[in-house]
């Protein structure tokens, strides 16, 4: 595979949201954008700008799915890739997510472990040379405040949800100490209280718009350094999340 000549950024969970918006973004910068959703043929809005730009590559890809992300990894071994973008997740819009401990839905639990804690490990994993072979080697990592034992909410709410992010935080946490040796730099970026539901997400205090969130971590992405390495930070202003 030939390789890029701009800045390659790889996206996963691209198909609408904020993967969606950061497609968007960084290929009106004219970076090469590697896209993946889980079922491409139902992504519209993701082929409709693939279809417009000819610097978007769709591909197929559940983080749940490690063969597959082993053969992404074969079929882009050559490619350097600037920066890993781990944004697949399951976010907290399933029916027992509001429930208390005699809702718990323990399907729904694991599988939430396993796409947002073992996902973006696995994706790390199975990229970190393609990341090393970059300019810029980057792994960014979304994560949630939800996930914090001192920023999240204080009540019992989002058991399986909260549980995850908390798990990957501390597993990329982990991984920093890694990364700090081959120069690349992990960061966790909290996106924000994201109006991804339409009019329901509207009426969430303090929602905000795909656009404005990416708009904001895009920037922030563009200025980090060795030392925010293996930190967890707010999208508007960069300020350090504690854990």
């Amino acid at each position: 595979m030939a390789l890029a000549a701009e800045p390659t950024v790889f996206i996963t969970g691209a198909n609408r949201g904020i993967g969606l918006e950061f497609v968007n973004q960084y290929s009106q910068r004219g970076w090469t954008v590697i896209a993946t959703a889980r079922k491409p043929a139902e992504a519209d809005d993701l082929n409709a700008l693939a279809a417009e730009r000819n610097n978007i590559t769709v591909e197929q890809l559940d983080v749940t799915d490690h063969a597959r992300i082993d053969a992404l990894a074969e079929k882009y071994k050559d490619q350097p890739i600037d920066v890993l973008l781990n944004n697949a997740a399951i976010t907290p819009k399933y029916m027992s997510a509001f429930k208390k401990v005699d809702g718990v839905d323990y399907d729904m639990a694991k599988l939430s472990y396993d796409v947002n804690a073992l996902g973006p490990l696995k994706m790390s994993q199975a990229f970190m040379s393609n990341v090393e072979a970059s300019e810029q080697k980057k792994i960014i990592v979304i994560s949630s405040k939800a996930g914090s034992f001192q920023e999240g909410p204080q009540r019992a709410m989002m058991y399986s949800y909260r549980a995850s992010k908390s798990a990957l935080n501390m597993m990329m946490y982990t991984l920093a100490f890694e990364t700090a040796k081959d120069d690349v730099i992990l960061t966790l970026l909290s996106p924000g209280t994201v109006n991804t539901m339409g009019v329901l997400g509207r009426m969430m205090p303090g929602s905000i718009q795909p656009e404005e969130s990416v708009t904001n971590m895009v920037k922030l992405i563009g200025t980090l350094k060795p030392e925010h390495n293996g930190k967890m930070l707010n999208h508007s202003d960069g300020a350090l999340i504690a854990w």
